[in-house]
């Protein structure tokens, strides 16, 4: 990514093609949500070889099992019914918003492997986060300090391809509720209607470690654009601090991460006020070094914004694509 200065046709012509690039990503995106459902809908050897597919399965079952077992009469028993998890898997699967945020979850839990494997980025503990765990603050070494131990979390449920339903945020968790109010587990409806109260009551959206990781980044106020020093700050910081700076839902951010979605990410990293060296930095660790046009590098980053925001996905990412 160069920085030699371009002419005004020059840059129009490498901006007409950033957003062709960026409306092919967004079409790709848009596509997920089918390409998901039959995946979800066939079985065989071929799937099991599907790492995120396998972890999207994976997470519906666990999903199914936490609220049937606080449905059960006999608490930890409901998870021996194969065919009541399997039909309330399906019909989870079936909320297109759901799926896309279980999909953005499965991504980052891919990526995350792969940096640790490619690059021996920790997927738990990162520099950044060393840094703010030792802050002279003590409520950021205490977030910091959560923060780790949802990481931790959220790495070994991955591996065991889970998720616990209290980490979903609020409008997937009574999105999947919802769903389980409506389906014919055979469960009786007292036992619905109490296991629905207790989960409620239980759930606090601001202790999951999306909540902590957003809260975490919006502590660091304008020191934010450390967090966008992939190797420094780790993906999960990473992530969330590109969605923090460029308004961007977090799940789109992962999405950019994508070597499909490198438009998006340069697009998002510019905006962000990444000059084009640390830029190409973040592009050479993901490992997605498909051609960027080299007026990124020049493009103010107030454009690279507002090219971002006219081809944005929206909150309603993958909802909408179902």
């Amino acid at each position: 990514m160069g920085k030699v200065p371009m002419d005004r046709t020059e840059t129009t012509s490498a901006e007409a093609i950033l957003k062709d690039e960026l409306a092919r990503g967004d079409r790709a995106l848009r596509g997920v949500a089918p390409v998901i459902s039959h995946l979800l809908e066939s079985s065989g050897p071929a799937l099991v070889s599907d790492g995120i597919v396998a972890r999207l399965r994976g997470m519906l079952a666990d999903l199914a099992k936490q609220l049937l077992d606080a449905a059960s009469e006999t608490p930890h028993h409901a998870a021996a019914d194969p065919v009541s998890i399997d039909a309330l898997a399906d019909a989870l699967a079936g909320e297109g918003a759901l799926i896309g945020h279980l999909y953005a979850l499965a991504m980052e839990g891919y990526l995350t492997e792969r940096l640790e494997q490619r690059v021996s980025l920790d997927p738990v503990l990162s520099p950044l986060l060393q840094e703010l765990i030792a802050s002279d603050q003590a409520a950021t070494a205490d977030l910091a300090m959560s923060v780790l131990a949802a990481q931790t979390r959220f790495t070994q449920s991955q591996r065991r391809m889970e998720l616990p339903i209290g980490e979903l945020p609020s409008d997937l968790f009574l999105m999947a509720l919802d769903v389980f109010d409506a389906a014919p587990t055979g469960l009786p409806t007292a036992n619905v209607s109490r296991a629905l109260t207790h989960l409620k009551r239980d759930y606090d959206e601001g202790a999951g470690r999306i909540g902590l990781l957003s809260r975490l980044v919006s502590s660091m106020h304008r020191g934010a654009i450390a967090a966008l020093n992939l190797e420094h700050a780790g993906f999960a910081l990473f992530t969330t601090g590109l969605a923090a700076l460029t308004a961007q839902p977090r799940d789109l951010a992962v999405f950019s991460c994508h070597e499909a979605q490198t438009a998006r990410l340069a697009l998002g990293l510019r905006a962000a006020g990444l000059a084009p060296e640390a830029i190409e930095a973040q592009f050479m660790l993901l490992g997605a070094l498909d051609a960027v046009p080299s007026a990124i590098g020049v493009m103010p980053p107030e454009r690279a914004q507002a090219i971002l925001v006219a081809g944005e996905l929206g909150d309603t990412l993958l909802g909408a694509m179902a």
